[in-house]
């Protein structure tokens, strides 16, 4: 599709805004401010959409009842499955791990049945001692199958503001049964759901379940303390081998990427080229390349990573970025595909700004050092593996772990299992959309 020229969109703001400067009485009028939001969408999108040259050259934006159905008219669907909208205060929240809800993951075994996978420590759910490996049973008084629809599960817990309440009842890994009831409420949540070290034939092996590359607020430059804390731990251990879990891992900040990959990288790499990203035709002078800063003393010569469906953005460019330089083996099931990251623009368009709309398009792509960027089906692993819901973190004989534990012992991947994961049309991240799907956590 034939590019159009900043000029046309520079023009029909000029032509919004003296309309609108005659009027000042309107300010107050919804239909104003809808026409203006509209008018801001589609001007930063022209601007900094990473496939603005699929962009309609025309919109009538009385066509389109909310700001979500322009955008989705604007984005090119073949490949675009992440921009979204929100407001500045919630993605700013977001990326430094700022909730409202119960706090926890669930996904569904090879048999079918529903576990928790994940728990949060500060959200309600954890306060009330919920762990990984519980089976659900009952959602709100009704079993879990009551909820299957043709797509997945529909389990209706309400919206994500404090004070919604959903009850849970559990089969715990000795038996028992125990029902909870629980409140939705606003919590900090942990990046790091476990750290262990595990002794492999004398091998001291760091395993890090690492959820999401969350910033820590607060800090400048960006940065995790969390993943500040768990490296140092991890160097102070002498390790001389590392698992990083990033099974549930939807992404996150592009600077805490590049933390926790200057703490892994070997020494030799210092310097050398982490990523190039690209941008549309309008910001090639943002166009740049980003250099490895070793940070630390650990010195490995390769990472096994443990992934699956949910593990995208930020946790495939980590996973991108090191192979050129280490080994690099994948454990569980392939990864996303998603090789182009975004930030937001209300900062650059005082309509969005002034009425407190953030526009988080795709703005960039990027490629390691080999050149490798177009992974949009995700990466394949080197090992399959099922998700051992039933487990508890750290657990030796969770099926991934226990891949990744065996590999780093004899070399090689155990014998093929019999229990393949299974290809499902549903897991926990299609539940979610746009800045909750980066995040996801009910």
């Amino acid at each position: 599709m034939k590019r159009i020229p900043l000029l046309s969109f520079i023009g029909v703001i000029t032509l919004v805004t003296l309309a609108i400067t005659s009027c000042h009485d309107d300010l107050d009028d919804p239909r104003f401010t809808d026409s203006m939001v509209k008018a801001g969408i589609y001007a930063s999108m022209a601007e900094w959409y990473y496939w603005n040259d699929k962009m309609p050259a025309r919109v009538d934006f009385d066509a389109y009842r909310n700001y979500e159905d322009l955008l989705d008219a604007l984005t090119f669907s073949e490949l675009d499955r992440w921009s979204y909208l929100t407001t500045p205060d919630a993605f700013d929240k977001a990326f430094t791990g700022q909730n409202i809800g119960h706090g926890f993951g669930w996904g569904l075994a090879e048999d079918r049945d529903l576990y928790l996978t994940f728990v949060y420590n500060d959200a309600p759910a954890g306060k009330d001692g919920w762990k990984r490996g519980w089976k659900v049973i009952q959602v709100n008084g009704k079993p879990v199958a009551e909820y299957k629809t043709n797509t997945g599960y529909d389990f209706q817990l309400g919206p994500a503001e404090s004070g919604t309440s959903n009850s849970f009842t559990f089969e715990l890994p000795n038996g028992t049964t125990t029902t909870r009831t629980i409140v939705k409420a606003a919590y900090q949540s942990n990046s790091i759901l476990h750290q262990s070290i595990i002794d492999v034939n004398g091998k001291k092996t760091g395993y890090l379940v690492y959820n999401s590359f969350k910033a820590t607020a607060g800090l400048k430059p960006t940065q995790s303390q969390e993943v500040e804390e768990a490296f140092n731990a991890l160097e102070e251990a002498n390790i001389s081998e590392l698992i990083i879990d990033l099974r549930y891992n939807g992404g996150g900040s592009v600077r805490v990427a590049e933390q926790l990959m200057n703490r892994i990288v070997p020494p030799a790499a210092d310097g050398t080229i982490m990523y190039t990203n690209q941008h549309n035709h309008n910001k090639t002078d943002m166009d740049k390349s980003v250099h490895f800063s070793k940070k630390g003393n650990i010195s490995l010569d390769r990472v096994i990573f443990i992934t699956a469906r949910g593990s995208a953005s930020a946790s495939e460019l980590t996973i991108n970025c090191l192979m050129p330089y280490m080994e690099v083996k994948l454990v569980g099931q392939s990864t996303y595909g998603k090789p182009v990251g975004a930030f937001p623009l209300s900062d650059f368009n005082k309509n969005l700004k002034e009425r407190n709309v953030e526009l988080v398009p795709i703005t960039f792509s990027t490629a390691n050092a080999n050149g490798t960027a177009e992974y949009f089906d995700g990466f394949p692993v080197d090992y399959e593996a099922i998700d051992g819901v039933s487990y508890d973190w750290g657990n030796i004989n969770e099926p991934r772990l226990a891949a990744a534990l065996h590999y780093i012992e004899k070399g090689s991947f155990p014998a093929r299992s019999r229990k393949l994961p299974s290809k499902t049309s549903w897991v926990m991240i299609d539940d979610f959309e746009g800045l909750a799907k980066e995040f996801p956590a009910y």
